[in-house]
């Protein structure tokens, strides 16, 4: 495994770099931002991963998302992932902005022509941190993750369906019902065919109904948001965590949308509500 390095950049004391290496997973190159804080020589960090939403890459939260001097302060890496595979041989919908490329939603894909490169889900879940462990002072026993809309599905449903390898997870403005939102199911119809049994493994509230547990969760969602009634809603999210007896803190962020000045205002929040249960 071979990194090429991108860039890199000395910030609050650390170094951000941006990376590239060959995926075995998604048969692409495959870019991430990783922010590493100051440190003593030999130490171990723990790692928030942060994943990002619907027509992003790993440059969105790396230029916008003010979590350096957070992670900083805390001692923690952020590790930042595209959201599907890139190139000229990766299918794509072009006219569509919420599916194809940009628009991975963290799932194996089973159906042609998807299957053979949008495979996020085992990017994430597997390669990535084989390749952050190799070559970053990362602490895989010590891992949060968070993430912003079709990016917080993800961080929600992988938490979910790994239970004890993320000590925290958190999300931004989630998609929480993707078998229950035009977003999710354009998405997951077309990459996991049209089987709604085999969806529920990437939806964070079926997840919950079927069994699935993380000990506590944040969510922060804005009021302001106009994905909120159609594509996110929210509270679906705090009704499963009810009735399945998760400690969930979920707040409605008056006036806040959808955006990175959203995210920014609380992103330093979540880094130190990550630290505390990383360090």
């Amino acid at each position: 495994m071979t990194l090429e390095t991108v860039s890199e950049n000395k910030a609050h004391g650390g170094v951000q770099g941006v990376y590239t290496h060959k995926s075995a997973e998604t048969g692409t190159d495959m870019t991430f931002s990783v922010f590493v804080p100051p440190h003593e020589p030999g130490a171990k960090l723990p790692v928030l991963w942060y994943l990002s939403g619907l027509t992003c890459t790993h440059a969105n939260v790396t230029e916008k998302g003010e979590f350096r001097a957070a992670c900083a302060e805390h001692g923690v890496i952020f590790v930042a992932p595209d959201t599907s595979p890139r190139g000229d041989d990766v299918p794509d919908s072009a006219e569509e902005y919420d599916f194809g490329k940009g628009a991975g939603f963290y799932v194996n894909a089973t159906q042609q022509p998807w299957s053979k490169h949008y495979r996020m889900r085992s990017y994430i879940e597997s390669e990535l941190p084989e390749v952050i462990a190799a070559s970053f002072p990362a602490d895989l026993e010590r891992q949060g993750i968070t993430g912003h809309s079709m990016g917080g599905h993800g961080a929600l449903t992988i938490a979910l369906r790994n239970p004890g390898r993320y000590k925290s997870a958190s999300a931004f403005a989630p998609i929480v019902a993707p078998s229950q939102v035009p977003w999710g199911e354009k998405a997951l119809g077309r990459y996991l065919g049209d089987d709604r049994a085999a969806w529920r493994e990437y939806d964070a509230c079926a997840l919950i109904e079927d069994g699935a547990r993380v000990p506590e969760l944040l969510v922060d969602q804005g009021t302001a948001d106009n994905f909120l009634e159609e594509q996110l809603q929210t509270r679906l999210l705090a009704e499963a965590c009810e009735v399945a007896g998760i400690d969930a803190s979920i707040r409605l962020q008056d006036s806040y949308d959808h955006s990175y000045y959203f995210i920014s205002t609380f992103m330093a929040e979540h880094v130190a509500w990550h630290a505390t249960r990383l360090t």
